[in-house]
């Protein structure tokens, strides 16, 4: 069996205008998503060159960029209509353009890190200039996890230590091993962690998702190990490699910049993990997989997870929001990923559901008839939590068949 062809950039570049297709409008468009730590790198120099009154602006610019900036944009630019056909997804998957991309995040993230330390190790820098500026890398540490994300679903090796790399900053390394390994077989069921229920909130989600996801790792790679005759404690520990290299970063860190910056490193961490799990709360809310005659769930399919196309978030985020295409073919690259009508559709770009999904009464109040509205009024093929269970059939007015059997 002859192993598959893979083309150079410049035949794929070639073959654009003999196929009379358009591969990838966007092409140069998804370079704004690895620009994003010179973003960042350009907060921090306008945090030390800005005249003092100045200064709290740019501490908060990560927040500004994230939660106002990429959300008004994105409601101006729109939704992205561009489907790739089965042609031009064998193509796209094949350009090393995108990975490249991908890759190029990670060193400007360093970067950007190893500057904001440097800022917040200096005298004049307040503690609450520390924390604002925590926040600020946060939030580009939170979207480097989106970075980790790609790379943890590719087969290479190096892929799996960039994943890694990605991941220093936050601290989150487990996520590594927990997510292909992991959520990719239970989404959109009550045995997830990383899958919200209908009526939990973001702050009852959180260390649900955190501690689950961390124990389901450590499981997962435990068993790895095990299948090799090895034990926990071994140098093959990719869980280990991981957090070695998450502390060798913040230690060296700490080394070379003072104590003093460790109010910066434990607030950056805990907005990027916060960050990241809202877009984890976000994706799959309410929705699941149904059990066949044999007790086992189905595969998973588009109707299981929530996707938008605006164009900025997705642009950001590695098209993360065509999520049901990414569960089916979880080695897709992102620039190869689909849109499906069938998928249920949130009302606007991940960016712009991030403040509702803090704010409970303001998420339910969205979120909650849309979950109705798909199963069609019958919430007992949602996944619902059950604290709120009978509060919820009773406010939509639903019989709830497991207290009727």
């Amino acid at each position: 069996m002859n192993a598959p062809v893979q083309l150079t950039e410049q035949q794929l570049q070639e073959l654009q205008p003999k196929s009379g297709l358009a591969l990838d409008k966007k092409r140069y468009l998804w370079m704004i998503s690895p620009a994003l730590p010179v973003i960042g790198i350009g907060i921090l120099a306008g945090y030390q060159f800005s005249p003092k009154p100045l200064k709290k602006v740019f501490a908060l610019g990560g927040p500004l960029v994230l939660h106002v900036i990429i959300p008004t944009i994105d409601s101006i630019v729109g939704k992205d209509k561009n489907n790739p056909t089965a042609e031009d997804v064998k193509l796209l998957e094949q350009d090393p353009y995108y990975s490249r991309l991908v890759k190029t995040f990670i060193p400007l993230q360093y970067i950007a890190n190893v500057y904001a330390c440097y800022l917040t190790s200096r005298k004049t820098t307040s503690l609450l200039d520390k924390v604002l500026l925590g926040i600020s890398m946060g939030a580009i540490n939170g979207i480097a996890i989106n970075t980790a994300h790609e790379l943890s679903h590719k087969s290479a090796r190096i892929d799996h230590i960039l994943s890694h790399l990605a991941l220093v900053p936050s601290g989150y390394n487990h996520f590594r091993i927990e997510h292909p390994y992991g959520h990719h077989k239970r989404a959109a069921t009550p045995e997830d962690p990383a899958s919200s229920q209908m009526g939990e909130t973001f702050y009852e989600f959180l260390p649900r998702t955190v501690i689950g996801s961390f124990k389901s790792a450590i499981e997962i790679e435990r068993n790895r190990l095990k299948r090799k005759g090895l034990g926990f404690w071994t140098k093959e520990n990719e869980l280990l490699q991981g957090w070695a290299m998450t502390g060798t970063f913040h230690s060296t860190m700490v080394g070379l910049f003072g104590k003093g910056i460790l109010p910066y490193l434990v607030t950056q961490s805990a907005y990027s993990i916060g960050l990241f799990e809202i877009i984890n709360y976000i994706e799959h809310y309410g929705l699941l997989r149904q059990k066949d005659e044999n007790g086992k769930y189905e595969r998973t399919m588009p109707e299981h997870s929530w996707n938008n196309n605006n164009i900025v978030t997705n642009l950001f985020l590695y098209q993360l929001q065509r999520h049901s295409d990414h569960h089916a073919y979880p080695t897709r690259p992102f620039q190869a990923l689909r849109h499906f009508d069938e998928a249920p559709d949130l009302p606007s770009g991940y960016a712009s559901m991030l403040l509702p999904a803090m704010i409970p009464a303001w998420w339910f109040k969205i979120m909650d008839k849309r979950v109705f509205e798909h199963y069609k009024g019958d919430l007992n093929k949602a996944n619902i939590y059950p604290k709120r269970r009978a509060s919820l059939f009773k406010k939509f007015g639903v019989i709830d068949k497991l207290l009727n059997k």
